[in-house]
Parts: structure tokens; C-alpha cells; sequence
């Protein structure tokens, strides 16, 4: 099994300025038990500016704040049990229309290949896209190829040629191309995707993937060899593939290709970028061709079906959860899933080897702040997501590495001058591998638990201290009635001391450089509001 790895990239997407605007509303809407006709009106107002601000176009923008406004005022809000909750799930469902409604599915050729043709506007990514789609039809089942059919653009043949290396996908590219722009294009474009075409039916591919040339601008040549390209072939999906970044001028373009290739699908480029993301909210409402794909970063499986539902979810600090299950299914090696499974069943102690093989599971996963940003009220802990340096994962595999096989089976062993060698071996300070020595332990108590059955400590409704079936367990009285410290070191246990004196009066105690998977002072887990069990492998 190949899994899927995803390049670590900022937690920053386009969405992000019009998702702080709409939650912040929403925020003005809670604990009210009615809703005046004002607050509506007002709630409407703030929507529609954080639409206009995120470059949405303004057809969309009034025909959406019309329709929220017209179901707010209704029955469905007035009778409601918590009227502000109705009016987000009212925004929710409109976001979802919107992005056009339902998940659209490519549609394959009932006879091989299907041919998927795209169009677009120079720097768009259009060539990348071609590689990121060709490797996602491969792990889908199917056999792509590639044809270069951009002539013009300096050196589009050979990125082309290495995406599908990449991609391990072939190309047909019986012309070079240009090197530079002042070289002439040579070889007919229309001849090569013709070509194309029967190349992938005498070597039995079953998707063929055309790439056209763009422009820097909408003019009649680009949009006469596209109709050429699509007479040609007569392909079974053309995508228009557009940057996500582009702003109002979404629409005018977006037009300008449905009404000369009459395309029947859209692909959002660059949804990892800064920019306000009125395009993904304009084009489907415009056109009435639906989003089909989404591509969210530089590497190659940056790459996702687009789900309305999901997307507007995201938008509104929702989550996608399902993404995200989605992504582990592909990620997680289904051989050690089942061998950690048969550890559990058998009772085994959970080793730092097996703590070695699920961080690397995790890392196959792809970013950990991509990640985070799919659960639910993530836009609270943005700031802290920035501040986390990935690198730490490294650092504690370093770490583990750094040790003798018989010290990962018997982490006991570990005296002074091993740990020493250890932190020299890793390139770290001795108190980073004693925190993750720590935090292994704790985490292996964790695991003897759920092997045994007690659940997942501090789960919420599982069986387990700290969950709904049994308390907190806070420690256990000697025969004197003290409490056993937790540490025998006295320095450890005297900032114990201090964090649970903190902890008495309300605070949250300070937490020491180091004290999560290295220096982590800006990010805080417990901002994450995960149960106890998760936050100690986390650092807390």
C-alpha cells in the first residue's frame, strides 16, 4: 500500500477572512430565545458584507441574503426552540445551493476512454492539475494518460513530462513545444489530442487527460483552438479549471469559457492560498455547472473531490469530519492497524516501537494543522495552529531512533548517561527526551487501560476514570492521607505543586519550554478541549 502523503502547509485557506466574519455574527444570535425582525435584519446585513468583502459576485450575494432573509422571517425560525442555531443551519443550507448542492461525480465513458479535456486561463494551473488528476484517477483504479497538447507556453511540455513522472502516469508528447517566448510554436494542437486519443486506445488506457493552452487573457484565438481541441476529441468532461484567488473577475471569465467550450464542470485551484475565495461562491451560481474538484496545495495529492456540504461546513467553523476520516482511510496501513489490534486483544504492553510506527501512521496523514482545521470550532485555536512547528514530530522520532532496540522494548532501563546519549544522538536537550519518556509512560498506562477494557480515560461517555461511568481519579491517599507526589524528581514535583495550586484558583498554569514534542510555548493542546487520555500525547 502506497498511502497518501500530504506536504505540510500553513492552516491558512482561502476561506478563512469570510469564515471569522460569519462566525462572529453568529455569535450575536446566541442565547436569544426569539429573534425581532431587527435582529434578522441586521444578521442579513453583516452576511452580506462578509460576502462582498470575500469578492463574492453581487447577483450571488443579493439573491442569497434575499433567500435567508425571506426563511429567517418564516415559521421555520419563529417556532424553532433555539432561533439562532435555525438561522446558521438556514445559512448552512444556502451555503450548500450556492456550491452547488449535491457532489458531482465524473462521468465515465461507457465505452473506454473517457476523455476529460481542461480549460483555462494561463496560470491557473492548469498543467499541475493534470498530474494531480491523473494520480487520483490511479489510486481510483484506472489507467490515465496525459497528452500535451499546450504548444505555446514556454516549457509546458516538459512540466507536463514531469508531473506524470511523478505521478507515475505516462505522457503523449509528440511535440516539445517552445523553450522560450520567443521561440514559434510548432505542431497543431488539434492533431496531437487527436492523436492522443487513439494512442490511448491502442495502448488500452481508459482516461485520457488533454492539456490546453491558456492566456493570459480571454481573446478569440484561446477560445477557437479549445472549441477545435473539443470537436475533436469530443470529450466526456470538460473541466474548467480556475484559481480560487482570482477575485470578481471569477465571473467574467468563468462565462467567457461556458459560452466558447461549453464546459460541464469547475476545478478550484490554489484553496491554500490568502485571498478572500469569492470565485469557489460565484462560479457554480453563475454558470450552473457544478465544482467538481478541489486542489489545496503544491504537492500532487493536494487533491479532493469538492463536496458542497462539506465545504460550506468548513466555511461556517463546522468541520469535515468526514474529509478527514476520509484522508485517515487512505493513510493508515491496514497491515499494522490489525497488528496493533491483536497487541491490544493479546494484552501486550505498547512499546516505543509501536509509538514509533503510530507517529509515522499519523505523519502519512499529511499535516497536522490541516488536519486540525477540519474539526469543529477550529477557527478558535487558528492563531495557535500557526505558532506549531510540525517539525517537533521529527525531533520526537529522533528521539526514539536515538535508542537501542532493547531500550524501546524496556524504556525502564533508561538511566542518566542513556539518556544523555540519547539527546546527543537526536541533537536535543536531555529534558526533551525526558518529557517524552514521561509522556510515553503516561500514554502506555493509557493503553493498559483500554486493552483491559477500562475505556479511554477521560473520555466523555466511555467507560473509564474521568468519563460519564466513573470519576475522575485524582490520586490515591497513602496510609497518612497525603497524596502520593506524582514525581520523585523534586524540581518536577514542586511545578506539579504549582500547576495544581494554579488550578485551585482558576488559572491555567504556565507550561515550561519543552514540555510538549519540544518547544512549544505559543501552542497550548488544552485549547484543543481534547479528553485527558489524548491530551498526554500532546505534551499536557
Amino acid at each position: 500500500m502506497n498511502p497518501r502523503k500530504l506536504e505540510e502547509s500553513s492552516s491558512r485557506t482561502v476561506f478563512n477572512s469570510l469564515s471569522d466574519r460569519l462566525t462572529a455574527t453568529f455569535k450575536n444570535l446566541r442565547g436569544k430565545g426569539r429573534l425581532s425582525e431587527a435582529d434578522v435584519d441586521a444578521t442579513v446585513r453583516e452576511i452580506r458584507r462578509a460576502l462582498l468583502d470575500a469578492d463574492v459576485a453581487v447577483p450571488v450575494v443579493r439573491a442569497f441574503a434575499a433567500q435567508v432573509k425571506e426563511r429567517a422571517l418564516g415559521l421555520e425560525v419563529s417556532q424553532a426552540l433555539n432561533p439562532g442555531q435555525q438561522v446558521v443551519k438556514i445559512v448552512n443550507e444556502e451555503l450548500v445551493g450556492i456550491l452547488g448542492g449535491e457532489t458531482r461525480r465524473m462521468r465515465l465513458a461507457k465505452n473506454p476512454p473517457t476523455v476529460i479535456m481542461l480549460a483555462g486561463l494561463q496560470g491557473a494551473g492548469k498543467t499541475t492539475l493534470a498530474g494531480k488528476l491523473a494520480k487520483w484517477l490511479k489510486g481510483q483504479g484506472h489507467s490515465p494518460l496525459l497528452v500535451a497538447c499546450d504548444l505555446q507556453r514556454p516549457n509546458a511540455v516538459k512540466q507536463l513530462q514531469v508531473n506524470g513522472q511523478r505521478a507515475g502516469v505516462p505522457v503523449f508528447a509528440p511535440h516539445p513545444g517552445v523553450s522560450s517566448e520567443f521561440e514559434a510554436a510548432t505542431g497543431d494542437p488539434v492533431d496531437v489530442a487527436r492523436q492522443g486519443v487513439a494512442e490511448a486506445r491502442t495502448k488500452l488506457h481508459d482516461v485520457v487527460i488533454v492539456d490546453t493552452a491558456g492566456r493570459l487573457g480571454i481573446d478569440a484565438e484561446l477560445m477557437q483552438q479549445a472549441s477545435d481541441i473539443r470537436d475533436a476529441v469530443t470529450p466526456d468532461e470538460v473541466l474548467f479549471v480556475i484559481d480560487a484567488m482570482i477575485g470578481q473577475d471569477a465571473v467574467n471569465t468563468a462565462q467567457a469559457f461556458n459560452e466558447g467550450v461549453n464546459f460541464t464542470g469547475v476545478v478550484l485551484t490554489k484553496l491554500d492560498g490568502d485571498a478572500r475565495g469569492g470565485a469557489a461562491l460565484s462560479v457554480a451560481s453563475i454558470t450552473g455547472k457544478p465544482v467538481m474538484f478541489a486542489s489545496t496545495g503544491e504537492a500532487l495529492t493536494d487533491f479532493e473531490v469538492f463536496h458542497p456540504d462539506r465545504m460550506a461546513s468548513r466555511i461556517l467553523d463546522m468541520g469535515d469530519i468526514l474529509t478527514l476520516i476520509e484522508q485517515a482511510e487512505q493513510a493508515w496501513d491496514k497491515d499494522e492497524a490489525a497488528r496493533m489490534a491483536k497487541k491490544f486483544a493479546d494484552q501486550e504492553d505498547f512499546t516505543l516501537d509501536d509509538f514509533l510506527a503510530q507517529m509515522q501512521q499519523i505523519r502519512n496523514m499529511g499535516s497536522m494543522k490541516k488536519m486540525l482545521m477540519m474539526m469543529p470550532g477550529a477557527a478558535n485555536m487558528r492563531q495557535q495552529l500557526e505558532n506549531f512547528d510540525e517539525r517537533e514530530i521529527d525531533r520526537v522520532e529522533a528521539i526514539v531512533r536515538s535508542m537501542t532496540p532493547h531500550e524501546r522494548v524496556a524504556p525502564k532501563i533508561i538511566n542518566g548517561s542513556r539518556r544523555a546519549r540519547i539527546a546527543r544522538g537526536s541533537g536535543v536537550h536531555v529534558s526533551e527526551v525526558n518529557g517524552l519518556l514521561e509522556r510515553f509512560g503516561q500514554a502506555q498506562k493509557m493503553m493498559r487501560k483500554m486493552a483491559a477494557g477500562g475505556g479511554i480515560p477521560g473520555m466523555p461517555g466511555m467507560p473509564g476514570p474521568g468519563g460519564f461511568s466513573g470519576g475522575a481519579r485524582k490520586g490515591k491517599p497513602n496510609a497518612k492521607g497525603k497524596k502520593k507526589p506524582k514525581s520523585g524528581n523534586p524540581a518536577k514535583a514542586a511545578q506539579e505543586a504549582a500547576a495544581a495550586e494554579a488550578k485551585r484558583n482558576g488559572q491555567r498554569a504556565a507550561v515550561p519550554s519543552g514540555a510538549a514534542f519540544g518547544k512549544q510555548d505559543d501552542f497550548d493542546p488544552a485549547s484543543l478541549n481534547l479528553p485527558k487520555g489524548f491530551e498526554k500525547f500532546l505534551g499536557k
